[in-house]
């Protein structure tokens, strides 16, 4: 009888001090699921260290080893749609290199589908212990922000690390978009997913390639994604300016005609004529992101392009 095979997607950016880790951590949970065929995809997202070299050394001493190499860093969620593209599993998951993503849980995860039922079982983070308090603060208000302005529900401390039947992976894939969200993505697709809680885990190794400013901007990515409602933010805040501009008018006739107070000087104006010309830059701005996507999208770029992969498929550029 031949084993369902469980494909493990890992994004790798510079991890040549973690990797030897994470691959002893997959070599255990291999054995703790002896009744499934695991493979693991390593996707080198241009990393400029040994981080392919160390792949290869895996691959070429285990089978169950597979790589696929960018010619440059296309970021991480180019790299996971790469993963899941030559992911020909029963079951995908997608994890981190840094052990922060403890691989001792797909046991747990793939219990959830198996017999529960579910088409996906996720994590969560319920502490942030060991994180910038500045980080969590910004992140705690994104993901509350997101889950009022859109439609896609995003949980709170929710990480990319997922197992998901073919069904769903499938799904993923039918979403091509150039500007990708993947927390996004994954709740857009719907489908019964399961929560699974775990305490925050610190890097084994190396350090963090997400700095606050690129969270902020992938933050910004996900509004942009998967909410129209700064466009109607801009719009209302120019409709309440012009009514407020409308009311100041009249008011300043009436003390006209009634007391013959004349207009104040230029330093209201000054703020006034500032106020406005800051609100229209900041409704370009909104609308300017919106077009830069929609730009992008229409070049019709491809995702990524592999430079070299172990994994037999026909062409290698998406």
């Amino acid at each position: 009888m031949t084993k369902e095979k469980i494909s493990l997607v890992v994004p790798c950016y510079n991890e040549e001090e973690v990797l030897p880790y994470f691959y002893e951590e997959f070599c255990k949970v291999a054995l703790d699921l002896p009744e499934y065929s695991l493979e693991v995809i390593f996707v080198n997202d241009g990393s400029k260290d040994r981080t392919l070299e160390i792949v290869k050394d895996f691959a070429e001493r285990d089978q169950r080893v597979k790589y696929v190499s960018f010619s440059r860093n296309f970021g991480k969620e180019a790299a996971i749609y790469a993963g899941f593209e030559h992911a020909d599993g029963d079951y995908v998951a997608m994890m981190d290199a840094d052990l922060q993503d403890p691989p001792a849980l797909l046991p747990q995860m793939v219990k959830a589908i198996k017999e529960e039922g579910y088409d996906s079982a996720a994590t969560r983070r319920v502490t942030r212990k060991g994180e910038p308090p500045v980080r969590s603060f910004f992140a705690r208000r994104f993901y509350r922000l997101m889950n009022r302005i859109s439609t896609t529900e995003i949980m709170d401390g929710a990480r990319d690390y997922r197992l998901m039947t073919r069904q769903f992976k499938d799904s993923i894939m039918e979403m091509r978009e150039y500007n990708r969200f993947s927390k996004g993505i994954f709740g857009w697709v719907g489908f019964r997913t399961k929560w699974i809680e775990f305490e925050n885990v610190e890097r084994k190794a190396g350090e963090t390639k997400w700095s606050f400013w690129k969270l902020l901007l992938y933050s910004i990515e996900g509004i942009i994604g998967f909410s129209t409602a700064p466009l109607a933010i801009a719009s209302v805040l120019g409709l309440i300016v012009c009514c407020a501009a409308f009311i100041f008018l009249i008011i300043i006739l009436v003390r006209t005609i009634c007391f013959g107070d004349p207009v104040a000087g230029w330093p209201s104006m000054t703020c006034i004529i500032l106020m406005l010309g800051g609100i229209q830059l900041f409704c370009m701005g909104i609308l300017g992101m919106y077009l830069s996507k929609t730009y992008l999208e229409a070049k019709g770029r491809p995702i990524y392009i592999c430079k070299e992969t172990n994994i037999k498929r026909k062409g290698s550029e998406i």
